[in-house]
């Protein structure tokens, strides 16, 4: 009846609503469908109660290590409750993912050894997407949940995250996620010869230690919590600081889209001043960092709020005033100025000061910084398909073989040239009960030399 009674340009409108409504709506649906999280010695596929999200386990993905029960888990989070180690060595241990070729993904893997009386040293392993080096894992506080995540864009229909080259312990892992993003989120100008590896990505003014994600954000990112207490982890707070937060909806549709949770919280600096300090791994580095910000205080008639960046020093930024109401064109609006490619270090100081017109202090909800992974040489392709062609007709042992060929390391029965892209110089057939002829493609190895 309501609707009977409106104007034919609101009728308009509210169609014109409703349909993007709708759209927003399936897209998210679609979003979460497409979900890959594999519960890493897992024994059973469960739906998480929280997230209403699908886990599956890996037992039948990967034949390889073996389900350990975790001592002292993380509270009730299922995909916590084991983990898979496999054999200390040089062999890698590979998951083999599904993705849609030139799609930009969010890969994520998880770590929780758990705390055991009779283990002197914790494990410190390699992990590897492709054959491009992600990150060192080192366990240092048994009780904690190391994440590592990269975001890609997909360079075929497939990628490999393999696990290897243990220097103390046993490699292990608890889970691994594989997230599709928006079309238009985190596009670099690099993304052809660069992965983005997410060093960190914090919720300022947040309510609790607990992290935002899935379902506030469809996305399903990790936003941890600026009350979360580790090691020099936002510490050199300014005086003055406040947290404060709204109820009230926020426009976040730009090209990042972070959750509308995430921009009703921030930090003020009541005194002119936000500082804060914290390590990131794997820096000094070029990375990409974007802040999030936006007006959730009502400002008066003659109220302003500007501030300009004032540590790191970084010349083509430091001169910019932000005002985050006029550059967003409104309050309770998403500003999100991004920092292309910059130099950062190991130990990130970083500080904003308002300017002296300015009658409020700096604001920040959130920042996110990633550092810039040069994507590794794969085995030469038509190296890789002729041992596809030859592992059809071999004994089953050689199925097992996962990842490149060459990276991070070789399979056994195939020796590898040091050139980039790898070059398959030497194969080794012997033992390995070939049930056919060999394949005609071997003469296209320009590299190999024996047989």
């Amino acid at each position: 009846v309501l609707v009977s009674l409106l104007p034919e340009t609101s009728m308009a409108l509210l169609i014109h609503f409703l349909v993007l409504f709708l759209c927003l709506i399936q897209s998210i649906v679609c979003q979460a469908k497409e979900f890959i999280s594999i519960d890493c010695g897992g024994t059973s596929n469960y739906t998480d109660p929280r997230t209403g999200l699908t886990w599956i386990s890996d037992t039948g993905i990967l034949s390889h290590g073996r389900s350990v029960e975790v001592e002292n888990s993380n509270g009730d989070l299922l995909q916590y409750q084991r983990r898979r180690d496999f054999p200390i060595g040089s062999k890698k241990y590979c998951y083999t993912l599904n993705t849609k070729e030139r799609r930009r993904y969010l890969v994520r893997a998880t770590f929780l050894y758990g705390i055991s009386e009779n283990v002197d040293t914790y494990p410190k392993f390699q992990l590897y997407l492709d054959a491009t080096k992600w990150s060192t894992v080192t366990v240092l506080d048994a009780s904690r949940v190391y994440v590592e995540e990269m975001i890609i864009r997909a360079p075929s229909n497939f990628i490999d995250v393999c696990l290897c080259c243990a220097i103390t312990g046993s490699p292990f892992i608890s889970t691994l996620e594989l997230r599709p993003l928006n079309l238009s989120m985190y596009a670099t100008d690099f993304e052809d010869n660069f992965y983005l590896k997410v060093a960190a990505r914090v919720n300022f003014g947040a309510p609790s230690k607990e992290a935002i994600r899935d379902p506030d954000d469809p996305y399903d990112r990790i936003w941890d919590s600026d009350l979360e207490k580790r090691q020099n982890f936002l510490v050199g707070v300014a005086p003055g600081t406040e947290r404060i937060n709204t109820s009230k909806n926020i426009d976040i549709k730009t090209r990042e889209y972070p959750p509308v949770k995430v921009m009703q919280t921030a930090v003020v600096g009541t005194k002119g001043m936000l500082s804060y300090r914290l390590n990131l791994e794997d820096f000094p580095a070029h990375a990409r960092a974007y802040a999030y910000l936006a007006e959730i205080e009502e400002l008066g008639v003659n109220e302003t709020r500007k501030f300009k960046l004032q540590q790191p020093y970084m010349p083509d930024y430091n001169n910019a005033v932000v005002n985050i109401a006029e550059n967003a064109n409104g309050s309770y609006t998403l500003y999100e100025p991004s920092y292309m490619n910059v130099s950062l270090d190991f130990v990130l100081s970083f500080s904003f000061v308002k300017t002296r017109d300015s009658t409020r202090g700096p604001l920040l909800n959130a920042i996110e910084i990633s550092k810039y992974v040069e994507i590794a040489a794969k085995t030469d392709q038509q190296d890789v398909n002729v041992l596809n062609a030859l592992r059809s007709v071999l004994d089953e042992s050689v199925l097992t073989s996962g990842g490149d060929p060459c990276v991070p390391t070789q399979w056994e029965w195939v020796t590898c040239s040091p050139t980039m892209p790898p070059r398959i110089t030497k194969i080794v057939l012997s033992g390995k009960n070939m049930n056919s002829k060999i394949p005609s493609e071997l003469k296209n190895m320009e590299g190999l030399t024996e047989l």
